[in-house]
């Protein structure tokens, strides 16, 4: 089984890549599945979704621990069956804790969950983030918490701390020169 990880901030392009992904190896006639973290298909992923609507230090944390479970339990449910599982938002979900907290967690996750050669991060300018976000939201109502220029920076920071050794795509470009990027990454890991 292929286990690819595509994470990033919001506004980043982990959904669209995510897609393309799938679409190379359901060409080969693979069976993909693709869990893109908060889902909605269970109580954990409705909760974080719910709690990140919210404001301040509780809705944050509750947050956080919704979104670890909504993670875990797509791991449970389903590492091993598929030809290719492809999680958006994964271990770097924790950025948006402290970093000092972030660091323990990533590295508690990093050794309890799946990890593989296969994982991006596609980090994007705070500044271009907020651009994409705020073109994504119009007509919502109110963006979730981290939807702003500082915690945007806050965040980008700590998560590039914290993914030495994955794939770090520039995703400030085009999505075909994005796409273009990470399938010669996949062809090489492919290959190997």
């Amino acid at each position: 089984m292929r286990f690819i990880v595509v994470d990033g901030l919001d506004g980043s392009g982990k959904d669209t890549h995510a897609r393309l992904i799938a679409e190379r190896y359901e060409k080969k006639g693979e069976n993909i599945i693709i869990r893109s973290h908060p889902e909605d298909d269970n109580k954990y992923g409705r909760r974080t979704k719910k709690a990140l609507m919210g404001k301040g230090k509780r809705e944050h944390l509750k947050a956080s621990v919704y979104y670890a479970m909504d993670v875990i339990r797509s791991i449970k449910k389903y590492y091993g069956m598929p030809d290719t599982l492809i999680v958006v938002r994964y271990l770097v979900g924790v950025a948006y804790l402290p970093f000092p907290v972030a660091k323990i967690l990533y590295k508690f996750f990093e050794t309890f969950l799946p990890t593989s050669q296969y994982m991006f991060f596609l980090d994007v300018e705070p500044e271009e983030l907020l651009r994409r976000i705020e073109k994504r939201v119009e007509g919502r109502e109110e963006k979730e918490m981290f939807e702003n220029i500082g915690e945007l920076r806050k965040v980008r920071n700590k998560a590039l701390e914290l993914v030495k050794g994955w794939h770090i795509v520039d995703a400030n470009r085009s999505v075909e020169e994005i796409h273009d990027e990470i399938d010669s990454i996949l062809d090489e890991l492919d290959e190997a």
